[in-house]
């Protein structure tokens, strides 16, 4: 009788963390898609600022070398954290 007591109380913990990691996960999901969006205004305002200082092509160029640099730098940051 104690063993199925014992299997039922870690049912019942292991349902609880089931559904804390779910919860986690959706959480997650949602602040990747709001940091996305951010990211992307942010590289658009970037891009309309600098139309207005520079030729069309010229903003755009800049842009990507923005985007690019910071991109390296963050994969920098992740590679480094990894060892």
């Amino acid at each position: 009788m104690a063993f199925f007591d014992l299997l039922e109380a870690e049912g019942r913990a292991l349902q609880r963390g089931a559904l804390r990691t779910g919860g986690g996960l959706a959480a997650l999901a949602v602040a990747s898609v709001l940091a996305l969006t951010g990211f992307g205004l942010l590289t658009w305002a970037l891009y309309g600022w600098l139309a207005g200082q520079f030729t069309q092509p010229q903003a755009a160029a800049l842009t990507g070398l923005v985007v690019l640099v910071f991109t390296g730098v963050l994969l920098w940051l992740v590679a480094r954290s990894a060892h």
